[in-house]
């Protein structure tokens, strides 16, 4: 009986030796990661995940997936990501409108863009150009804004939607250089484009990923660029600044999230592992040669970031009186 005893003793004594290695969590990650994307497959937004989630992957030591959950302008896959559970097994691409126009144009949202995220990385910018067709008469911004001013609204730009980037890029434009510009709003930019291309509107501003092969082929003409130098993939197409239109810059952006309150070990392999995934040549140059520009920030840039971009187009939405609900 003694005997018994004593090895229950031991065997109650082994068996709470191991409870703290039993009850420990693994080390993250220990299982496949899922990346939403608020988009469908195939777009630019698509293109960079899958891109960076296969970099992103090999670092990690587990496959990072890609999740296409479209609809509602990211909305739905905006609150998708607010709503997960904060391990790190579920982020996802977030960009301009989900976090600097949305909350300017609705009067309430599923998300908070304040709030309801963690901070990982930049993913990448999109440059915005002003493009028009072949056949318009203005060689330059100049000689655009002078037909502009001398026949309100007689010139017309195209964009792929009420609120869309590029919409409020236009309006920043008519903005900053007090042109009444016609505003021809289509359900995507492809439309948009083709209608640009067959010379149903006069200009538009594009971002480059879908419409690089358009200007390189000359089937649209580009007045100018709206970064703050100019691109080696388009050379000889003068900045918003050279063509005489100060200050004026505009590009869509995307970076990458989690939920609220994701552990700080967490945020920093993850922002690691991007930061890896962006600086890879192979993926840079791809990325690179459709017109997107790689974004690496630290989660501190990143949020200083996304609050400048907010104060920046809430003001632009406000005085354009953009509301979409």
């Amino acid at each position: 009986m003694h005997k018994r005893t004593l090895l229950q003793l031991l065997a109650a004594t082994a068996f709470a030796a191991g409870l703290p290695a039993a009850q420990a969590q693994p080390a993250f990650p220990h299982q496949p990661v899922k990346w939403i994307v608020p988009y469908a497959p195939g777009g630019t937004t698509d293109v960079i995940a899958r891109q960076l989630a296969v970099r992103m992957g090999q670092t990690l030591g587990q496959p990072v997936i890609a999740d296409n959950k479209p609809g509602a302008a990211s909305i739905i896959g905006a609150t998708f990501i607010a709503r997960s559970a904060p391990d790190g097994y579920t982020v996802g691409t977030v960009d301009s409108g989900t976090l600097a126009f949305n909350p300017a144009m609705y009067a309430s949202l599923s998300y908070d863009a304040q709030k309801d995220f963690s901070w990982i990385g930049g993913l990448g910018k999109m440059p915005l150009v002003l493009a028009v067709h072949p056949s318009f008469p203005a060689k330059n911004v100049q000689e655009f804004l002078a037909l502009a001013k001398k026949t309100p609204g007689a010139v017309s730009s195209a964009s792929s939607g009420p609120g869309s980037p590029l919409h409020v890029a236009l309006e920043l434009f008519k903005q900053k250089t007090q042109a009444d510009i016609l505003h021809v709003a289509y359900k995507g930019s492809a439309p948009a484009l083709q209608d640009l291309m067959a010379g149903q509107v006069h200009s538009m501003f594009v971002d480059l990923p879908p419409s690089l092969s358009m200007i390189k082929a000359g089937k649209v003409r580009v007045l100018a660029i709206a970064t703050p130098e100019r691109l080696a993939i388009l050379p000889d197409v003068p900045t918003m600044a050279e063509a005489g239109v100060p200050g004026f810059e505009a590009y869509a952006w995307q970076v990458l999230v989690g939920p609220a309150k994701l552990p700080a070990p967490v945020v920093e392999r993850m922002n690691k592992d991007l930061g890896a995934a962006l600086a890879n040549p192979e993926t840079r140059a791809k990325l690179e040669e459709i017109g997107i520009q790689p974004m690496p920030m630290t989660p501190a840039q990143l949020g200083s970031f996304v609050a400048s971009e907010q104060k920046l187009w809430s003001g632009v939405i406000k005085a354009a009186n953009i509301r979409l609900d």
